[in-house]
């Protein structure tokens, strides 16, 4: 079954004749559905913060979301459909890389704007012109937790990354990261949407790290520390921001103590940052009952990027004009969280911090 999560927000005040549609592919079920719904949600929130306050000169927003099940080719039909039914004057939030390169042919003959796809790897900043990123790269993000290890020494690194080219890419960053510090990883690839298999536990065992560095998303990242703890073969896991720190912890319970995880944002507990502390109050006045995850805050901060760059478009918003503005914006500080798109360069984000999994699903800094 398909779904279509289609959400209209007003206010009090009168409607104002043109919607501003922003579309999105997401894993609203299935697998991966947790990561797609707070990323849908974190966006809904800040969206109807600006409705309620009016919307734009422009107009309403509104955020339609197909449901594309973590499935590529479901990802680049919505995608389609999206900007021929829809009219979507954006694309937003895409959950991986995979899912969003399906998309590039599309966003590069309609010519729209491609904002905030959830991942740091290569591959998506390589694609065109018209994709624009607001997260750091995760060779930022190896950086730091090198930086978080301390000296390395004779520290043996696994790499658990994805059998496919942008799994095998993310393992090439890390690798590339490493070789500066005369450290080589060993390589152990898995299966994207399987279980995690004995072979693929006994291949970590068999390496015997100090360090395993995870690269996948959070359900096999999860399987994999469970399975490596019920061994008796425990040993420190840190993760990429692309398995989903919240959505991770959640998944291991009892067993998140010691698991650290790169975070391109601040915690949600970071409430002496003004755009947390912004976003928190949308999430609740949203109506969420639910802890805001990192996910849903990042989310929330790419959304505020996004309409900064609407408001910047001129009186008539199209993806002609939101994709000059956006290219134009320059430094933006959104209130703690700084963005930087430069003509011929939209690649903006670069904060990178480290997370601390706690066994009820918190992530602490």
């Amino acid at each position: 079954m398909r779904f279509l999560a289609c959400t209209l927000l007003l206010a009090a005040a009168p409607v104002l004749a043109q919607e501003i549609v922003v579309g999105q592919s997401a894993p609203l079920t299935g697998g991966n559905a947790e990561l797609g719904n707070d990323i849908r949600n974190g966006a809904l929130a800040y969206f109807q913060k600006i409705n309620d306050a009016g919307g734009l000169p422009q107009g309403k927003l509104k955020l339609v979301t197909l449901d594309d099940r973590n499935d590529t080719k479901l990802a680049a039909q919505n995608t389609q459909e999206l900007l021929d039914k829809y009219n979507a004057v954006a694309l937003f939030g895409y959950a991986s890389s995979t899912l969003s390169i399906p998309a590039m042919p599309a966003v590069v003959e309609h010519k729209v704007p491609f904002f905030a796809p959830f991942t740091g790897a290569d591959t998506i900043r390589q694609q065109n012109e018209y994709v624009y990123t607001v997260r750091a790269t995760y060779a930022d993000e190896i950086a730091k937790i090198v930086n978080f290890w301390g000296n390395l020494g004779s520290t043996k690194v696994t790499v658990l990354h994805y059998d496919d080219a942008v799994g095998k890419q993310n393992f090439e960053t890390v690798a590339a990261v490493l070789k500066k510090y005369g450290r080589t990883p060993v390589s152990v690839p898995v299966q994207r949407n399987a279980a995690i298999t004995d072979k693929n536990v006994h291949d970590v065992i068999a390496s015997d790290p100090n360090v395993l560095v995870v690269t996948t998303l959070y359900a096999p990242a999860a399987q994999m520390i469970r399975k490596l703890k019920a061994a008796n073969r425990a040993t420190m896991v840190t993760s990429l921001s692309f398995a989903g720190a919240s959505q991770l912890a959640k998944a291991l319970g009892p067993d998140a103590s010691g698991v650290s995880v790169a975070l391109t944002v601040p915690t949600v507990h970071a409430r002496n940052v003004p755009v947390v502390k912004e976003c928190s109050q949308a999430w609740t006045a949203a109506g969420q009952k639910d802890a805001m995850s990192v996910t849903a805050l990042e989310s929330c901060i790419a959304a505020k990027v996004l309409v900064e760059g609407m408001k910047r478009a001129g009186h008539d918003l199209t993806r002609a004009s939101l994709h000059r503005s956006l290219a134009a914006l320059g430094r933006y500080d959104a209130g703690g969280y700084v963005v930087d798109f430069k003509p011929g360069f939209h690649h903006g984000g670069s904060y990178v911090g480290m997370g601390l999994l706690k066994p009820g699903g918190e992530v602490r800094d």
